[in-house]
């Protein structure tokens, strides 16, 4: 399947969303701290109801841990920044779908480690600065799950 992994997460409740989209969608989960919440906090695991043992959620302390930890992966930076439209993508098993914090994106270090080509965007109208995070993880994710067969879904 795919790995989403959210960079520096800053609102628990989107994070619980994506924890139960991950759960629903059979993503694994990454997230790279620091988080801009306690991973305990009520809101994220109201947010994710009673999906957090459903999930595969690990946490790396920074971005070059988990870096590490996806070595050999094609990695997607998905940020409003990106060159190519995420639906022209060939997804493949075991893509990483990195997206950035809610309040500042990727970091300059994080976008120039990942090739041009694999930064993605989703296409909005030109006076809109954003979607909101679990809307994007869910568009692109499905995206590649859509591409797959919906493999292992009913």
């Amino acid at each position: 399947m795919f790995h989403i992994a959210l960079f520096e997460p800053r609102i628990a409740p989107n994070t619980g969303n994506i924890i139960r989209l991950s759960a629903n969608n059979g993503c694994a989960l990454h997230l790279i701290e620091p988080l801009g919440f306690d991973f305990e906090e009520k809101k994220l695991r109201r947010a994710g109801l009673d999906y957090h043992d459903l999930a595969h959620v690990t946490r790396y302390p920074d971005y070059k841990h988990f870096a590490e930890a996806m070595q050999g992966r094609r990695i997607f930076a998905c940020t409003t920044k990106g060159t190519r439209d995420y639906a022209q993508v060939s997804y493949q098993e075991g893509d990483v779908l990195l997206f950035g914090s809610e309040t500042h994106g990727l970091s300059d270090a994080v976008m120039q480690s990942i090739d041009p080509e694999k930064r993605i965007r989703i296409p909005m109208k030109s006076d809109n600065r954003s979607l909101n995070l679990s809307n994007a993880v869910a568009i692109i994710s499905y995206e590649a799950w859509r591409q797959m067969g919906f493999k292992g879904g009913e």
